[in-house]
């Protein structure tokens, strides 16, 4: 089977990391294995057939696809993210991704500021990497912060990791999967790039 709501479905299954690789038109293989994955996490019949029950539950937990993720257009990597080592910061698509000569190697989830804590836009770099940190403002915890626009950080937030998107931070990228985010404070090292942009 062919159609273009095949793109779409592929395009969902991604965002929720049951289906890999470049999305397309074709409902083959590798189509079925990840609505059979989906449908087994969700607790519905697996059947690897789209029904009504298995798109509302997709719809419910993703957000429309991208232009950029229907048409693998780079994985929404900002051109300034293609060279050297970059913290690569989507607010469109909520995402970091650790990029290392234009290749991913790491995706995160990411939440950001509010209208009134907005999360700067912009080329930065790394300037401050704090494994403990304490805000000294707000007074809570932000592990493993890698600081690039004043106060400003990439760190781990057990708020968002209980809350998700319900929530917002205080302009920092806030980052929910620990083991993760300390995986990518290792690799991190000072004058690293941020690329914080909305594809």
């Amino acid at each position: 089977m062919r159609s273009p709501k095949v793109r779409h479905l592929e395009a969902r299954l991604t965002q929720v990391k049951h289906f890999r690789g470049r999305v397309g038109p074709r409902y083959d293989r590798r189509t079925v294995r990840a609505v059979r994955s989906f449908q087994k996490a969700v607790k519905i019949p697996v059947t690897g057939a789209v029904d009504a029950r298995t798109l509302e539950r997709l719809h419910a937990v993703t957000r429309r696809p991208t232009r950029s993720e229907l048409r693998n257009w780079g994985f929404d990597l900002d051109s300034r993210c293609l060279k050297g080592r970059v913290m690569c910061i989507d607010k469109t698509t909520r995402s970091l991704k650790w990029v290392v000569r234009g290749k991913v190697g790491m995706r995160l989830d990411a939440r950001f500021g509010d209208p009134h804590y907005p999360t700067r836009e912009g080329l930065f770099r790394v300037f401050k990497k704090s494994r403990d940190h304490v805000s000294s403002i707000y007074h809570t915890p932000m592990p493993f912060a890698m600081f690039f626009s004043g106060g400003q950080a990439v760190h781990y937030s057990p708020d968002f990791k209980a809350n998700g998107y319900n929530g917002t931070s205080h302009g920092c990228v806030n980052i929910r999967n620990r083991k993760a985010i300390e995986k990518l404070f290792d690799r991190v090292v000072l004058g690293d790039k941020v690329v914080v942009f909305r594809s």
